[in-house]
């Protein structure tokens, strides 16, 4: 057997293993941040439950990117999902704002008390796109999920990282390389308190570099400090637009802009709290 009949012979027990998973339910509502994680949690509830079961929900919110809210409505409608919209509170919540280690609890709280009535009125249950390798880091809003009923289906098939995006992939969704794209709080330093403008000078910010074809990108706010983090391989062609994007991100505030030498670490900001 060649090593491509293999692969695609492994993919096809983990699909078999995943829609398995979901066919014991009946109606589901998924948590949609247009992540491919999300995504293929979608598109396998498609699979399993049909267009009639199946309504994919995001939450806006100061800390989500406006790309990313757009992002969403397309892929939703790409992929012949029932998209909705709903808008969560957690920028009202002074234990949220004080962004402690604890704010992704409140955030995940948030999301789940809009999707609670919503899983009612449809006797549907509430679905997280939260894979096997999500359990290893630091995330209390899988606590928070848990608590509301919020059922892992990624998990329970035993599905990683590397499997959802081979998987994405093999079913030809059309977002299967995005990279992971956190909300615009994680930019943000625990201990620093969150607001509506940090979060829209975060995402302006990111929005320039996208501009110049960085789209895997973090602006981590520091203050009057922005810290760029981009793969390693990218740091020669941030030094060659370094001119244009300190002159248009000093525009929105920010004094320093500074490239960050170990390269772009999704969740570093969690580092912080082993140190506690």
């Amino acid at each position: 057997m060649s090593g491509e009949q293999e692969e695609s012979e492994n993919l096809e027990v983990i699909s078999a293993r995943l829609l398995n998973v979901l066919s014991a339910y009946k109606t589901v509502i998924v948590a949609f941040s247009g992540g491919v994680d999300s995504t293929l949690l979608a598109a396998a509830a498609l699979k399993s439950l049909g267009h009639a079961n199946v309504t994919a929900v995001t939450a806006v919110s100061p800390s989500l990117g406006a790309s990313d809210l757009h992002n969403c409505e397309e892929l939703a409608d790409e992929i012949g999902l029932t998209w909705k919209q709903v808008k969560t509170d957690e920028f009202s919540n002074d234990e949220y704002l004080i962004n402690d280690k604890n704010r992704c609890y409140w955030c995940k709280h948030s999301l789940m008390k809009e999707l609670l009535p919503i899983s009612k009125d449809l006797n549907a249950n509430i679905l997280l796109g939260v894979n096997v390798d999500d359990l290893d880091d630091y995330r209390p809003g899988q606590s928070a999920a848990s608590e509301y009923g919020g059922e892992f289906p990624l998990v329970e098939a035993g599905l990683t990282k590397e499997n959802v995006r081979e998987l994405a992939k093999h079913w030809h969704l059309p977002n299967w390389q995005r990279p992971a794209q956190p909300c615009l709080a994680s930019r943000v330093p625990y201990g620093t308190s969150i607001t509506v403008n940090i979060m829209s000078t975060v995402d302006r910010s990111e929005e320039i570099l996208r501009k110049y074809g960085f789209d895997n990108v973090r602006v981590r706010h520091y203050g009057d400090t922005a810290r760029i983090e981009v793969p390693p391989d990218e740091f020669i062609r941030v030094a060659e637009h370094a001119s244009v994007l300190v002159e248009e991100i000093e525009k929105l505030g920010y004094q320093y802009v500074t490239l960050d030498l170990k390269g772009l670490r999704s969740g570093n900001l969690n580092l912080a709290l082993k140190n506690e």
